[in-house]
């Protein structure tokens, strides 16, 4: 059960640097480096704030009450759009992980259960450096946050363990199933309109809502608003369960792809 944990751990200075270094290599030789991180977020923040705050006149109100929020809906949007990118960004790539990676499964000895890691690493550091960002603005329009924000991380870590798991199954699957490199964008959108990110779950109609809670995201994004803007402690019985599911996740996750990996030179 903790196969994936203790390879990352043995292999932690190497993902770590790969982690890095791809970081650094998607945004290597553009004028902003690093910089495009934070502004590609804002951009599409900007672009939703505008379709639902000006065009569709959306509001961000709470059930039963119907009390509007004194939060910004641009500020609303990214606190859930930081977490969802953190998970779309990995597994959307994930079925090509192992393809973009011949050299390492036919020509070096290469720990191949860490690529997903590393994967889900970088995302972490691009989602780090948006949260920066967002708690910069967040000072500037209504000053310190709640202090339940320190809880934050223990809302991050389940859908990291989420995020890890579809990856190693993913990437296992799309060595041998290549149009999972085309489904798998699809599904992540699907998740991102069928999840409360772009709008609050008390919005959603008693008979959908439920359809809505089987999304894996909705725990985490509805979880971390509380924290972020509500001050609220979140659900510690629900937390725990969510982390107990997505651990359980990344672990079978890790026990596939260590099972048929030793395919994969046959294919690639």
């Amino acid at each position: 059960m903790f196969q994936f944990i203790a390879s990352a751990w043995i292999n932690r200075a190497l993902i770590l640097r790969l982690a890095r270094r791809e970081v650094e290599a998607r945004y290597k030789g553009s004028m902003l480096g690093l910089f495009w991180a934070a502004l590609l977020p804002l951009i599409m923040i900007g672009i939703y704030s505008f379709v639902f705050s000006s065009v569709m006149k959306s509001r961000w109100v709470m059930a039963p009450t119907q009390t509007e929020m004194p939060y910004n809906f641009a500020m609303l949007l990214f606190a859930g759009f930081i977490l969802f990118t953190l998970f779309s960004e990995t597994v959307s790539r994930a079925p090509g992980l192992m393809l973009e990676n011949p050299a390492y499964i036919k020509k070096i000895l290469f720990p191949l259960d860490t690529l997903p890691w590393i994967a889900a690493i970088g995302a972490l550091i691009s989602a780090g450096i948006s949260f920066c960002v967002f708690m910069v603005l967040y000072l500037a329009l209504y000053g310190f946050p709640p202090a339940t924000i320190l809880l934050l991380p223990l809302i991050v870590v389940p859908i990291f363990f989420l995020t890890l798991g579809t990856t190693y199954i993913l990437a296992a699957l799309g060595v041998f199933l290549r149009d999972l490199r085309q489904l798998t964008p699809l599904v992540t959108t699907a998740m991102l309109f069928l999840s409360p990110v772009l709008y609050p779950l008390e919005a959603v109609p008693e008979a959908y809502r439920s359809l809505i809670n089987l999304n894996p995201m909705t725990i985490g994004v509805v979880q971390a608003r509380q924290v972020i803007f509500w001050g609220e402690v979140p659900n510690l019985g629900i937390l725990a369960v969510y982390t107990l599911c997505t651990f359980a996740l990344a672990s079978i996750g890790c026990m596939f792809f260590n099972r048929v990996k030793k395919a994969f030179a046959d294919v690639v």
